[in-house]
Order: structure tokens, then C-alpha cells, then sequence
């Protein structure tokens, strides 16, 4: 059975009207929030209590996966070393672990039920956790889309260093060349 698509999407600065705009768009009914600590104090349109309603007046669902989220630190054994910024070697790390394992499982119920979009506050996805998430999901067959604007979701791309070992996935150092 083929797997629906699920998106990804940064808030940034938008306006909670542009932000909406960019769910109709794509006909997005679900926000699942991957932010550790799901506030942004210079944006708090994205708070999570206005967020939640906002987006409940708009009829668009929302959850927080707080399992999900980033800010984790990186092993001192860290098997993730081809990331040189330590905050995405951690969330590496942390991706081999049974909590990110059941955020994802609840991530995909949620998808496989309603169009969904992941969201973080960096608009652009290579700069973000959500990134790496993505990264799991297209090896669990699904189709990762990053939306852009109205009209662009950009299919996302494999991180080119990933690797798959023992089932887990992992960023190893790149060879050295010769």
C-alpha cells in the first residue's frame, strides 16, 4: 500500500494569515508541532495556546509531539559524525532511541489518517531538525514535501550521508579522499 505524503513547514516571521494561506494551499488538516518547547517569543502568533486556536478557527487540527522535538545533545560516541553542527549530530544520536521511535509511530497514525504538515520555526527545512525527521520518513516510504509558498512543496532530498546500519539510520564522517 502506498503512503500519502506528509509536509514539512517552518513558521518564521509569518502572520498567522500567510501561515494558514500555506495550509489551504496544499490542503493541509493537521499541524504536527515538532518543537521542543513549543513558544516563540518573538513570533507569539506561534505560541502553542494562539496557534492551537487560531488554526482551530481556521478547521485545522492541531497536536504537539513533543517526543519529536529538537534540542538534543550529542554523544560522546556519537556514530552521527559526518553533521559537524553538534545540534543535528544530537537529534542523530537521539533518533536511535524508542522515544523518537514512538514519536515517529504517532507522527505516521496521525498522517495516515488526515494530510499533515510537521512544523518547526525555521523556514527553511536543510536548517532545521525536521530535516532529519523527514529523513526517516522517506525511508519509511513516505513522500516528504517541504512547503515553500503556495505553489512550491519541494519533494525532499536524502541527506547525501545518510546511511542505513543495523536498521538505524546513521550520518557517519565521510571517507577520506585521497
Amino acid at each position: 500500500m502506498k503512503k500519502p505524503s506528509i509536509f514539512t513547514i517552518g513558521h518564521s516571521t509569518r502572520s498567522i494569515d500567510e501561515f494558514v494561506e500555506l495550509f489551504r494551499a496544499h490542503e493541509v488538516g493537521m499541524v504536527v508541532d515538532v518543537r521542543t518547547i513549543p513558544k516563540s517569543r518573538h513570533n507569539p502568533q506561534f505560541n502553542q495556546e494562539d496557534l492551537k486556536q487560531s488554526l482551530r478557527q481556521k478547521r485545522i487540527r492541531y497536536i504537539h509531539i513533543k517526543t519529536l522535538g529538537g534540542l538534543r545533545h550529542a554523544k560522546k560516541d556519537s556514530t552521527n559524525l559526518g553533521w559537524r553542527n553538534t545540534s543535528f549530530r544530537g537529534f542523530a544520536d537521539y533518533m536511535a532511541t524508542s522515544e523518537f521511535r514512538d514519536g515517529l509511530e504517532a507522527l505516521m497514525k496521525i498522517a495516515d489518517q488526515k494530510k499533515t504538515a510537521i512544523m518547526c520555526a525555521e523556514a527553511v527545512p536543510w536548517r532545521c531538525h525536521r530535516s532529519l525527521i523527514a529523513d526517516a520518513l522517506v525511508k519509511e516510504g513516505w513522500v516528504v514535501r517541504n512547503i515553500m509558498t503556495t505553489t512550491s512543496a519541494p519533494r525532499h532530498r536524502l541527506t547525501p550521508f545518510l546511511k542505513m546500519k543495523h536498521g538505524q539510520l546513521i550520518y557517519p564522517e565521510p571517507a577520506p579522499t585521497k
